[in-house]
């Protein structure tokens, strides 16, 4: 699933290519991928023009020329392409936003919707997602107080939209082992300077791999070098059986409330 550098890289690429051009038509080839009667959202969209994009968590949100706003999660299994008609991938496309020539696709929305929304449906939506990681105001006294509030396994809280927004299962993981704690450690248990350094590790990775362009395989247009390019750098993510890079012990997989995570047994304590 899409986690916040995936749908931040997204924002940045597609900010580029669609923001304040208008809308020339839309295609609905699945009516649950959205949350209105097809005729309708047709008719609120006609004209519109996307005017900014917005990411919140593993959201985003295109703001439209009419107020109104369009709300994405990918969940899993999906993602998106931009391009002309004769660049589409051959996949089944659940909704289709045209802009002249160009269309922005939205593919493997099978859980994932496109929801068109006002601003205050917008934000009681969203309203109980926790803090943004890599918000500047989300300082590192923010989130030891958090810390104080919370109990159980450092894995479960990390993916907890509530407790911080925009981790999933690779980069909670990803955090844990650059923090060098094992996912199965209690929030409760952590020591002040293990929290301090969870909090660097978890602001250094997600950044890098926003930089990077996130672990997505799919490239958002054609010639797009950088969508996925983190995949090949996970440290423990989907790595069970391989060598840790920082101490050569085998990476181990197990399961958390059903949850995988993968960590170094050698390095994580």
């Amino acid at each position: 699933m899409p986690e916040l550098p995936e749908m931040e890289n997204y924002r940045i690429l597609l900010s580029k290519f669609i923001v304040n051009r208008p809308i020339t038509s839309v295609a609905i080839n699945r009516e649950k991928s959205i949350n209105m009667p097809v005729p309708a959202i047709l008719n609120q969209m006609q004209n519109a023009t996307i005017i900014r994009i917005e990411r919140r968590a593993k959201h985003l949100l295109f703001h439209l020329s009419n107020q109104k706003i369009l709300l994405l999660h990918l969940m899993l299994g999906g993602w998106m392409f931009y391009g002309s008609e004769e660049e589409k991938p051959k996949r089944t496309i659940q909704v289709q936003l045209s802009f002249g020539n160009n269309h922005l696709c939205f593919i493997g929305l099978r859980l994932g919707y496109l929801h068109l929304l006002t601003q205050a449906e917008c934000e009681e939506r969203l309203k109980e997602l926790g803090p943004e990681p890599l918000d500047t105001r989300f300082k590192e006294e923010i989130f030891i107080n958090i810390i104080k509030t919370r109990r159980g396994a450092l894995k479960l809280k990390l993916v907890d939209q509530h407790f911080i927004s925009g981790i999933g299962n690779c980069y909670s993981d990803e955090i844990c082992y650059e923090a060098q704690l094992l996912p199965t450690r209690k929030l409760e248990d952590l020591k002040d300077l293990e929290v301090k350094n969870l909090y660097h590790s978890m602001q250094k990775t997600l950044a890098a791999a926003t930089n990077i362009g996130g672990y997505m395989d799919h490239p958002l247009y054609v010639d797009d070098t950088k969508t996925g390019s983190y995949n090949d750098l996970c440290k423990v993510y989907d790595r069970e059986g391989e060598a840790c890079q920082r101490c050569q012990n085998k990476i181990m997989m197990i399961k958390i409330s059903s949850k995988k995570s993968f960590y170094c047994p050698g390095c994580q304590f």
